[in-house]
């Protein structure tokens, strides 16, 4: 296409570039990620962003400079994170260096690049500045010295290598843009084609080798997303480590599945997950509360699982966490893999701490609302848009001659956002903001109402019943089973061709029946 071959003919030798002929609303943007346990950014194998505002179109993190005896730069680095700019066509580069300037990015440059960014009121430092050196033969040798090279080829998880640097004073490249033409190509596909694009990239940056796999005879290691659809998406990729043993393969998928869960929810909330299934959720001004009851939904399959919440730790809540006693014989303290929170003050994570020199504390921003899932099988990969519809865009319709009170509309919500997020065949029980019971992964739909109504107990009647799909049958089946036992209000899909059964057997003992269009199928 003429648009790609105008992008690829751009000359540059930065690390970050603007391409001649793109639409102003698709100029580069690059994001550096910061990376598990504190380390610094590195900017990773496709960091550039399209199509973004541009106050929004940069994070980054430098690695900040040990003092320096010696210097071969004449500039010397301030810690800040750096942008590297040398181009030769500057269409747009006002935009783009304004935007690098709002999110505190310091930008080196050379001769004309370094003019019109000085006259676009940014500051800029010449690369002469950083070297020492002056630009020389027509511009041809400009930013060919150690001051600036060594910054860029440094490998951040060397520590001789920082150490070198750090001992000449040399400020890292903190950004470098890369895996454009395949960025570029996914955004031209959006304007002209419809549906998956034809080809399909997915840079991965190794962040860690495990120590197995889901069993121990499985090798593994950690990746990162380096795309831009992953730019700032937080989650536990770009979670920080606070304290415990190395994460696991299983860590990573439970933990996934514990704050995923527990962000879907607005409330304050603790979720309790358990082989990626949440076991105990529970909704309450007083996270305490909430924790109490998410471990007493199902206390012996909450032993060993992973702990989410969706408001930060403090002292208290820590304290409540590190001392709790199980509900089965009110002596021993639970115990935990992962606790996980988007923060912690500082009181409540030395609390935590105190559990055990084991637990794993994560800190993790929540994760945004992400528009693609890939699943490998073998041989090829699945692509579809993510599942991330909430309740509040789901019209709940009912269907039944019983209208639901606003109390019960309020736990069928909540049990809608738990079902989402159990494996299919999927059933969750609730009343009054907390989960009762659930059934997951059953063939049929009738055995996961049974083992979720199993685990409810007593605490059934007057509770309100999720399923992820519609009920094939009704009569003598999952709708009447629940029915007996005390459910109060039921909510799926809908879309059976035995809709009108489930229907008919709600009317018949006063049961609210609601639809919702949707179904939340979890394989």
């Amino acid at each position: 296409m003429a648009a790609m071959q105008s992008l690829r003919s751009a000359k540059s030798v930065a690390s970050v570039r603007s391409e001649a002929q793109v639409p102003a609303a698709v100029q580069p943007r690059v994001v550096a990620k910061p990376l598990l346990a504190g380390r610094p950014a590195v900017a990773d194998s496709s960091s550039l962003l399209v199509g973004r505002a541009a106050r929004q179109m940069l994070r980054a993190t430098a690695a900040p400079p040990s003092p320096s005896s010696s210097s071969a730069a004449g500039a010397a680095s301030t810690g800040k994170p750096r942008a590297l700019i040398s181009l030769s066509d500057k269409t747009n580069l006002d935009m783009l260096v304004k935007g690098l300037k709002e999110l505190g990015i310091e930008i080196v440059s050379t001769g004309g690049t370094a003019t019109t960014i000085s006259n676009s009121g940014v500051p800029c430092i010449k690369v002469e500045d950083v070297t020492g050196f002056p630009e020389m033969l027509d511009g041809r040798v400009k930013t060919l010295h150690p001051a600036v090279h060594g910054g860029i080829l440094a490998i951040r998880d060397k520590p001789e290598h920082m150490a070198a640097i750090a001992q000449h004073n040399i400020g890292t490249i903190d950004l470098h843009c890369s895996s454009y033409d395949a960025q570029v190509s996914e955004w031209l596909w959006k304007q002209v084609g419809s549906g998956p694009a034809p080809q399909m990239t997915v840079p991965l940056q190794l962040e860690a080798t495990l120590r197995y796999g889901e069993n121990p005879h499985q090798a593994a290691a950690f990746y990162t997303d380096s795309s831009l659809r992953e730019a700032g998406a937080g989650g536990v990729a770009t979670s920080v480590v606070h304290w415990g043993k190395e994460m696991s393969y299983n860590n990573y998928l439970d933990a996934d599945a514990a704050y995923q869960c527990c962000c879907d929810y607005t409330e304050p909330s603790c979720v309790i997950v358990k082989h990626t299934n949440p076991c105990g959720i529970a909704s309450r001004a007083d996270l305490r509360e909430a924790y109490r009851l998410a471990v007493r939904a199902d206390p012996i399959s909450a032993f060993g699982g992973i702990v989410a919440f969706n408001r930060p730790v403090d002292a208290e809540l820590a304290r409540e966490i590190r001392e709790f006693r199980s509900p089965q014989d009110n002596e021993t303290k639970m115990f935990y893999e992962i606790v996980i929170a988007p923060g912690y003050t500082p009181d409540g994570l030395e609390v935590l701490k105190g559990k055990s020199k084991n637990l794993r504390i994560l800190e993790a921003q929540p994760r945004a609302p992400s528009g693609l899932s890939l699943r490998q099988v073998a041989g090829g990969w699945l692509w579809q848009d993510a599942d991330s519809l909430q309740p509040e865009a789901i019209t709940f319709t009912c269907v039944s001659e019983a209208q639901p009170t606003q109390q019960q509309l309020e736990d069928l919500k909540f049990a809608w956002r738990a079902v989402k997020h159990v494996k299919s065949n999927a059933i969750t029980i609730a009343k009054d903001g907390k989960l009762l019971g659930m059934g997951s992964g059953q063939p049929n739909r009738v055995n996961s109402v049974r083992i979720a109504l199993e685990k409810a107990g007593a605490e059934v009647a007057g509770s309100v019943l999720a399923s992820d799909a519609f009920f094939p049958f009704s009569w003598n089946d999952s709708v009447e089973i629940a029915c007996k036992a005390g459910v109060s209000a039921i909510v799926h899909p809908g879309g059976s061709l035995r809709d009108q059964d489930a229907i008919d057997v709600c009317n018949k003992y006063g049961v609210v029946l609601l639809t919702t269009g949707v179904r939340h199928f979890r394989h």
